[in-house]
């Protein structure tokens, strides 16, 4: 499978300056793209295919007024034409019902606080012996690197984010080698928000809460902000610090589902998660705690390192009553509210926790070999039958001794 490595790099004034004119340039061709293909639906002609566009980008680079696309490298524009591509393959794609649905492409702005230039094998990039990054006309640039490289990386793509940050990602090829030994264990998991997860064996993690603990430091460096003069070098400087503000507290939740993943990945043969309505809870009063979580970011990891190291990942349908269904005897004990988090089966009798309980259904529900009795907190008492328990409503005959 294809997989992604970022590392930091460290360019210099002059190297940011080049990547700077790299970023405009990818720009102004993707925007000079869009604008002629929506010339001409707008005029009933034929849809422009990509080799008319790079026909054309190849004549605009020898007139005055686009002469200074020539300054960077080919590979960086003609991959701009491509992102356009896959616009518009995303676009129809969604229109025709194979993925979910997206917007028409739209003009990139130099507002844009996060730009990116991508360079194939044939750009002629390489990382030099001494570990260094070399672009083409942009030089060498330092990199951090915080692991190694399992395989040769076919594209790098250089990306500034919003707090002003540079990083290169590079994208390889994985092989069976990474395959992991076969284990016994299987887990499901209930993601929550005070637990941010609860696997079915009865371990509990708690939520981190990144964004809740760091909300002081963002709300002030955000009234700062307000503060300053639109359109001032004080809130430009004042943006980057809002920016990496959030952009530490990004990082922080990034290497905590990472960390989690992969233990879970590691130590279990299949795991079961619910298939959670992320888009709906988020319009509810409690979206800033369902953002802060990032369920989609956790479970799109369990995805892709479940593949990577050949475990299984199963997703059971969110409309299963995971939270009503006793785990020891299976009696649907209908819906609870929220502030209920230990409940008695009606049926069995037995205290079972709402989180744990509904793990183990989620294992149950993904048809996964998992015990039970992890949802239990403590027996309780089974009601006897009403012929055997009570007082009979007329006096029965007593028998003589």
């Amino acid at each position: 499978m294809q997989l992604r490595y970022s590392f930091r790099l460290y360019p210099s004034a002059g190297q940011r300056s080049a990547l700077s004119r790299a970023f405009g340039c990818a720009r102004v061709v993707y925007n000079d793209a869009l604008r002629a293909r929506e010339t001409a639906r707008a005029a009933g002609l034929p849809f422009i295919p990509s080799g008319e566009l790079s026909k054309q980008l190849t004549a605009s680079k020898k007139t005055p007024g686009r002469a200074w696309l020539a300054e960077v490298s080919s590979v960086v524009l003609q991959q701009s034409l491509r992102d356009l591509d896959t616009a518009y393959k995303n676009f129809f794609d969604g229109l025709r019902g194979k993925r979910p649905k997206t917007g028409p492409p739209r003009f990139k702005s130099h507002k844009d606080t996060r730009q990116s230039v991508r360079f194939t094998a044939n750009a002629g990039w390489k990382i030099t012996t001494g570990g260094k990054l070399r672009l083409p006309k942009v030089g060498d640039l330092a990199v951090k690197w915080s692991r190694s490289l399992p395989s040769t990386p076919s594209t790098v793509t250089v990306v500034k984010d919003s707090a002003g940050r540079y990083f290169a990602s590079f994208v390889v090829e994985t092989g069976p080698e990474e395959t992991l030994p076969e284990t016994t264990p299987e887990v499901g998991i209930d993601l929550g928000l005070k637990h941010f997860a609860v696997l079915s064996d009865g371990t509990k993690i708690d939520s981190p809460r990144f964004l809740r603990r760091a909300e002081k430091r963002l709300n002030k460096a955000q009234r700062a902000l307000s503060r300053k003069e639109k359109g001032s070098k004080n809130r430009d400087k004042a943006r980057i610090r809002v920016a990496r503000a959030h952009a530490r507290v990004a990082d922080a939740r990034r290497e905590f589902h990472h960390r989690l993943s992969t233990r879970l990945i590691r130590e279990n043969q299949a795991v079961a998660v619910e298939d959670l309505a992320v888009k709906g809870l988020a319009r509810t009063r409690l979206a800033k705690s369902v953002h802060d979580a990032g369920w989609s970011a956790f479970v799109s990891m369990l995805e892709y390192k479940a593949a990577r190291y050949g475990r299984t990942l199963i997703r059971i349908g969110r409309f299963e009553p995971t939270s009503q269904v006793c785990s020891q005897c299976g009696v649907q004990d209908g819906p609870k509210p929220l502030h209920i988090r230990v409940w008695t089966c009606s049926a069995c009798g037995a205290v079972l926790d709402r989180d744990i309980n509904a793990a183990v259904n989620v294992a149950k529900a993904a048809g996964l070999a998992v015990s039970a009795c992890g949802a239990q907190v403590r027996p309780g008492l089974v009601p006897a039958p009403r012929s055997e328990a009570g007082t009979h409503p007329t006096p029965q005959p007593s028998t003589a001794r």
